[in-house]
C-alpha cells in the first residue's frame, strides 16, 4: 500500500493507531515503530528505580520491525535535575534522527505498561513540531492479545539525509512550569490542577518523595484508571468522559502533573481524545514541587 493512501488511513491529528491499522502496515515505507519502555523496578537500597526497556525489548519480543527509544536517556536532558526532564530541540532533533525518522515519517509508539511511556514521547514528539505520530492503542498488551507476531533481538535504523532530516522547534502550549502552577495558586492565572497519580499517592499515603501528597486545589485523575484492565486499551465513550470528569467540569486549561511528568501525558492523551486542547504538563512534576520545602502539599483524599 502506498505511503499517501496510509496517510488517509491515519491523519496526523489522530492520537491513537489501533493494532489491526499497525498489522496491516507495518513495513509501509516511512512507517517507523518505536518501543518506548522503562521499566519501575524495586532499587536495591529501597523505594523504586527506572531502568531502560531495552533489554526486555531485545529478549521477550517486540513488534516485527519496531526500534528501541531510549526514553530514560536519549529523549531526556542528562543534566536535567529531576528525572525525565524533557530534552532540548537540538537533543530531540539528533535523537530522532537516529532512529531512521524525517520529515515524512509516519511515526507509531508502543510500550509495554499502560501507555504511559508511549504517551511521553507522543507528547515530546508533539510538542517539537512533529505531528504525523500515534500511540498505539494498548501497546504491547493489545498486540500480544491479538496473537500477533513478536520479533526478538536488535532492529537497525535506517538513515536519514540532511534534506528530510526533522529540525525541532519547541511549540509553546505543551508544556508548564514552576512558576505557571504557582500563578494558578495564586489566582493570577485560570487553570484546573490535575494529578495523574493514583489516589493513595493523591493523598499523601504511598509515595517514594520526601514530601508526599499532592498541589492544593488539584483534582485527582489516575492515567491508570484511563484504560481497560484486560487489554490496557483507553477508554471511550461516556466511560471515559466520566473518568476525566474532575479535569473537564470547567473550561478553563488543563495543567496535569505526576511524579516525574509521565504519567500526565497520559492523561493529556485522553483529553486531547477529548477533544480538549488547552492541556500542558507540568514537567518536573512533583519531582520539582516537592523539592522545594516552601512549595506546599496537601495530603488529603479527594472530595
Amino acid at each position: 500500500m502506498s505511503n499517501d493512501n496510509s496517510t488517509r488511513l491515519l491523519a496526523p491529528s489522530t492520537p491513537l493507531a489501533s493494532t489491526q491499522w499497525l498489522a496491516d502496515h507495518l513495513g509501509t515505507d516511512g512507517l517507523v515503530v518505536l518501543d518506548a519502555t522503562v521499566l519501575d523496578v524495586a532499587s536495591p537500597a529501597g523505594g523504586r528505580t527506572w531502568l531502560s526497556g531495552y533489554d526486555q525489548y531485545l529478549v521477550e519480543g517486540h513488534i516485527p520491525g519496531a526500534l528501541f527509544a531510549e526514553v530514560l536517556e536519549e529523549f531526556s536532558d542528562p543534566s536535567g535535575r529531576f528525572a525525565f526532564t524533557r530534552p532540548s530541540a537540538e537533543q530531540f532533533s539528533s535523537a530522532v534522527a537516529g532512529l531512521g525518522i524525517g520529515t515524512a515519517s509516519r511515526v507509531v509508539v508502543y510500550d509495554t505498561s499502560i501507555g504511559q511511556w508511549a504517551s511521553r514521547l507522543w507528547w515530546l514528539f508533539r510538542s517539537f513540531g512533529f505531528e504525523n505520530v500515534s500511540v498505539l492503542d494498548g501497546g504491547l498488551t493489545n498486540w500480544r492479545a491479538g496473537e500477533r507476531p513478536l520479533e526478538f533481538g536488535h532492529v537497525a535504523a535506517g538513515s536519514v539525509t540532511p534534506d528530510a532530516a526533522f529540525q525541532a522547534t519547541a511549540i509553546p502550549g505543551f508544556w508548564a512550569d514552576k512558576a505557571d502552577v504557582e500563578a494558578v495558586l495564586a489566582g493570577e492565572r485560570a487553570a484546573t490542577l490535575v494529578c495523574s497519580l493514583p489516589p493513595s499517592d493523591f493523598a499523601g499515603e504511598t509515595g517514594a518523595r520526601s514530601r508526599l501528597g499532592h498541589i492544593p486545589g488539584s483534582v485527582n485523575v489516575p492515567s491508570g484508571r484511563l484504560v481497560q484492565r484486560e487489554d490496557r486499551t483507553l477508554l471511550r465513550g461516556d466511560a471515559l468522559a466520566e473518568r476525566l470528569a474532575p479535569a473537564t467540569a470547567s473550561e478553563d486549561p488543563v495543567i496535569l502533573y505526576c511524579g516525574a511528568g509521565i504519567a500526565a501525558t497520559l492523561g493529556a492523551l485522553a483529553l486531547t481524545l477529548e477533544g480538549r486542547t488547552a492541556v500542558a504538563v507540568y514537567d518536573g512534576s512533583l519531582g520539582e514541587w516537592s523539592a522545594d520545602a516552601d512549595a506546599p502539599l496537601v495530603t488529603a483524599a479527594a472530595g
